[in-house]
């Protein structure tokens, strides 16, 4: 089976132990992790990936000719597995999102898995832990020790020819590949070492300038001999020492900030001759103002550097709501996926597999863990989108439900669905009932329930097939154009308008979602249904009626990211106003 993932894991062994020793240099991940511990921008990113990846689920699946993953039977040896790993969904949440500042900062963490006993002694569980590198020490011999709870617990090495012991605790490391050399890690904190030494040096200077009185208000020159305010209880022609005056003062602003001492200047006693030659002297320099640009772009540096959009970390104040989850969509994509896919490959390689070949399942090399990711993705006005879905036939009652927020203990009973379809069916009350099941803001879509030719074409029409062959060509035509001004909106990020190039315009819709409102912002079907009246007017249709239903269509489709096809025509074709006469 073809595998598209570019990932690194391996089980602890005594060989690995070694070959890694002699071969890789470690010595940043601890920088890196005090960068983690000190630079507020280091940890927020970390935490974001992290709680990023605990929001993914895990499942078993294999993958499909055309490079998708197909879910395993919930039955199959694989899906139990999976659904074992961590205790459940809640560990696994956990266990991913401890995963994202390992991978961030040292771009490798360890997991190590213990069996747990119960009171007989025998194995009913296992105990999940995700360690960073501080916490594993790989000793001379190939001798690996890890510190959980403050414990050092051995971990005897991983040998495949040896009958295993059940009872051992399992070490799997989890790296990125450095791309120089494989068996070393790397991470977007690696490269920004030095940047991030920067900021802190920037750091400091910025607050010296913030704390230093001397620097904020100077310092003030004074004619020799010029007398200064005597403290109490001295003689009255005693003169206190100016040094001590201005460390006494120098003191009290640093030691109580908001004192009048921080803001006051030292009041001297001068004769009125002298008043001319006192000078003020201010330590200010250009530099106090450049120190904050400077810190500025050291962290927007290290935003661009993040592996993630730049907006995640510096803000998305400036992004309107199409824009911000269009941004956050680019960070699950390019930030986050890729670790999953990081986890999902040591899971697989290193447990699932292993499992699934002891239990004796002949293509155990096929199955794998893998993430979905679909609550990340969460786009605005879903409940509206999936409202609109249903009524088109394209998502069941149960996905309506869960997408509005409803579950499925709100569900209608059988006799309520009988009752209102009964209801429903009086001729007696069909227009109350017609506005009370159908929400004012909600469209009805024009959209029927069989694919046979409409009989509610007009006599003139002596050729339904050409008048559903022009209306499913004006169809197409609307959503090719619509598609290619798609290309270059920001719904289609630049980094994926390559990828787009190779998708029909006319489907562009169904991989890149818009929001309903940004259909006119964008401009996207102007001019789409030019042509509708002369095409009405052939066959004999309503023209103001066909140009409002295709359109509502269209935007359905786009709202339900669903493409075109030509039984929809059909459906479309059956809306009653359709053959009324102009």
């Amino acid at each position: 089976m073809p595998r598209q993932l570019t990932a690194a894991a391996s089980r602890y062994s005594v060989k690995t132990t070694k070959s890694r020793a002699s071969r890789s240099d470690s010595s940043w991940q601890q920088e890196a992790w005090k960068h983690f511990k000190d630079v507020p921008e280091v940890r927020f990113a970390g935490t974001w990936v992290g709680n990023a990846m605990g929001g993914a689920t895990l499942y078993a699946g294999r993958r499909a000719d055309d490079g998708t993953i197909e879910r395993a039977p919930d039955n199959h040896p694989a899906s139990e597995i999976v659904r074992e790993i961590a205790g459940g969904p809640d560990g696994q949440s956990q266990l991913l999102g401890d995963f994202g500042p390992h991978l961030v900062v040292a771009g490798e963490g360890w997991i190590v898995v213990r069996p747990t006993v119960d009171k007989t002694d025998n194995v009913d569980g296992y105990d999940w832990r995700v360690l960073s590198t501080r916490e594993v020490k790989q000793q001379s011999g190939g001798k690996m020790t890890v510190e959980i709870d403050g414990e050092d617990i051995p971990i005897p090495p991983y040998d495949p020819d040896a009958e295993p012991d059940p009872m051992a605790p399992i070490a799997i490391r989890v790296w990125k590949p450095s791309p120089d050399r494989h068996i070393e890690a790397d991470s977007p904190v690696r490269s920004s070492l030095v940047l991030l030494e920067e900021l802190q040096l920037l750091n400091a200077a910025v607050a010296a300038i913030a704390r230093s009185r001397i620097t904020g208000r100077g310092v003030l020159l004074v004619p020799k001999g010029t007398r200064f305010p005597t403290s109490p209880g001295t003689a009255g022609d005693a003169e206190d020492d100016l040094l001590e005056v201005f460390l006494e003062v120098a003191s009290t602003a640093i030691r109580e900030p908001d004192s009048a001492a921080a803001t006051v200047p030292i009041i001297l006693e001068v004769p009125a001759e002298v008043i001319s030659d006192i000078k003020w002297m201010s330590f200010e320099s250009n530099f106090d103002e450049l120190a904050l640009r400077l810190r500025d772009e050291a962290i927007r540096r290290f935003a661009n550097g993040l592996e993630v959009p730049a907006e995640i970390l510096l803000g998305l104040s400036e992004a309107n709501h199409w824009s911000a989850w269009a941004i956050s969509a680019e960070a699950v994509r390019l930030g986050v996926e890729p670790r999953l896919a990081l986890v999902a490959f040591a899971l697989t390689t290193q447990w699932l597999r292993p499992l699934l070949e002891d239990q004796g399942l002949e293509d155990a090399d096929e199955w794998l863990v893998w993430y979905d990711t679909s609550q990340l993705r969460v786009q605005a006005n879903r409940a509206q989108t999936a409202l609109e879905a249903f009524q088109a036939g394209l998502i069941s009652a149960a996905a309506a439900r869960r997408e509005t927020g409803f579950d499925e203990a709100d569900a209608p009973t059988a006799a309520e669905t009988a009752a209102r379809k009964t209801t429903t069916d009086d001729p007696d009350d069909t227009e109350g009932n017609a506005e009370e099941e159908t929400p004012s803001n909600v469209t009805t879509l024009p959209v029927g329930e069989t694919t046979s030719i409409p009989d509610t074409l007009p006599a003139s029409a002596a050729h339904p097939e050409r008048v559903l062959a022009a209306v499913d060509g004006l169809i197409w035509a609307a959503l090719q154009a619509a598609g290619e001004r798609l290309r270059n909106k920001p719904a289609c990020p630049r980094s994926e308008r390559a990828r787009a190039r190779d998708i029909v315009p006319a489907e562009l819709h169904t991989v890149f979602p818009v929001e309903p409102d940004m259909i006119d912002a964008w401009h996207l079907f102007d001019g789409a249904w030019v042509r509708v009246p002369e095409i009405a007017s052939r066959y004999g249709l309503n023209p103001e009626c066909l140009t409002g239903v295709l359109d509502d269509y269209a935007r359905a489709l786009f709202a339900a990211r669903h493409p075109h096809t030509y039984e929809d025509t059909v459906r479309v074709l059956r809306a009653p106003c359709i053959s009324e006469a102009a």
